[in-house]
């Protein structure tokens, strides 16, 4: 089975014939009965250090293992085309275990090409965990490589500005420093990172991967060195993804391939519309001539996807009126669901990013979901009017 749409409904789940069931269980188990006390010992210890459950042994704690997160992350690592993946609390707890274990490892140096999704900017700026970063244009990762760099860290396409890297180039700069690539606009369905040499794929599974706006989780990809030490960190940090979400994302990747590919159609309308209209100073998106001119899509990317960001005539005032007049359209944070969502990354998601860095105000990002095309454009288009109108 080599199509993506078959795996995406298959993946983890090729055993469920065989127990007699048609969908996984969810195991709710807090801990688990232990066959003696030498043989619970050695099960706690390979959890706690980073392994997999010893066969036929206890799971012991479910901070430490749960079959259901077990399913999802083993379909994941394969849409993603890695041997493993590692599955978290959020996105956010996701990148902090990446960063906990590299720091153990002696190294706390990150070169890191902006922009990048708000919260990682700014976990990365402050030096919370302890690490530094360099940030560099796409071209000087290289010259900013130092023996202490532990991680090289792009996000392609990246938030807010879906600005795309080649990610062949940023790993043959990176040498052996490893790189670590979110993947969550692209999904697995449009872009494979390791497929370019990444190290690390990392997904804000809340996103595309749930899809439908009711579950918080992150997720990596990764060799089973990496993987190994990421699950050390989450075991010991309490990081694990509760069991009820590691089965609505395992249901949600059966879907995945359907759902990205018609909102991609449809946002492609949508940013072409977008992009005649009176009200809008630019559209950022990688399906419209002049926004990918090292050819990406196609290449790296199987399609340009449905995120996009369009900035709005009459700057920040016409913006926010924009966001405040929607109403088919959900002025919220996150993206990649089924419904259509609109926010101003510098009054939210990007807030404490560096005033340097910061996206324009006149900026709006939004994520195309599954409605109608026409509904969605008279809705944008009463929205305008009344940004229009202000914004002058």
């Amino acid at each position: 089975m080599n199509a993506l749409e078959t795996r995406a409904v298959h993946a983890g789940r090729r055993d469920l014939a065989g127990l007699g069931v048609h969908v996984p269980s969810i195991d709710l188990s807090t801990t688990n009965p232990l066959a003696d006390v030498e043989s619970g010992g050695d099960a706690y210890e390979a959890l706690a250090t980073g392994g997999q459950p010893i066969p036929g042994g206890s799971h012991v704690y479910g901070r430490l293992w749960n079959p259901t997160v077990a399913r999802f992350e083993d379909a994941l690592a394969e849409l993603e085309g890695s041997e493993e993946s590692v599955a978290f609390a959020s996105g956010m707890a996701a990148l902090t275990a990446c960063l906990l274990a590299m720091s153990a490892s002696g190294k706390r140096h990150v070169v890191a090409v902006r922009p990048v999704y708000g919260g990682t900017d700014h976990l990365l700026d402050n030096g919370l965990l302890g690490v530094e970063v360099t940030w560099v244009g796409p071209k000087e990762i290289e010259h900013a490589l130092r023996p202490d760099t532990g991680l090289v860290m792009v996000e392609t396409p990246a938030n807010p500005t879906l600005a795309l890297l080649n990610l062949d180039d940023v790993c043959a700069q990176a040498g052996d420093v490893p790189v670590l690539v979110d993947n969550t606009f692209a999904t697995p369905v449009l872009q494979q990172p390791m497929r370019h040499g990444a190290a690390l794929v990392l997904h804000s599974a809340t996103k595309f991967i749930g899809g439908h706006g009711d579950v918080l989780a992150g997720v990596v990809a990764a060799g089973p060195e990496w993987a190994s030490r990421l699950r050390r960190v989450r075991a010991v940090t309490g990081g694990i993804l509760h069991p009820l979400a590691g089965y609505l994302l395992h249901r949600g990747l059966q879907t995945l391939p359907v759902r990205v590919r018609a909102q991609q159609a449809s946002a492609q309308l949508v940013a072409e519309w977008l992009a005649t209209h009176p009200s809008v100073d630019a559209v950022h998106f990688p399906g419209l001539p002049g926004c990918d001119p090292d050819g990406i899509v196609g290449r790296q990317m199987a399609g340009p996807g449905s995120v996009m960001a369009f900035e709005v005539v009459g700057g920040y005032p016409a913006a926010a009126a924009m966001a405040n007049a929607c109403e088919l359209v959900t002025h919220a944070v996150s993206l990649g669901g089924t419904e259509t969502l609109i926010e101003h990354p510098a009054s939210l998601t990007h807030r404490p990013v560096a005033a340097q860095a910061r996206p324009n105000p006149g900026l709006l990002r939004i994520s195309i979901g599954l409605e109608a095309v026409e509904d969605l454009c008279d809705d944008l288009e009463n929205a305008l009017k009344q940004a229009f109108t202000l914004g002058r």
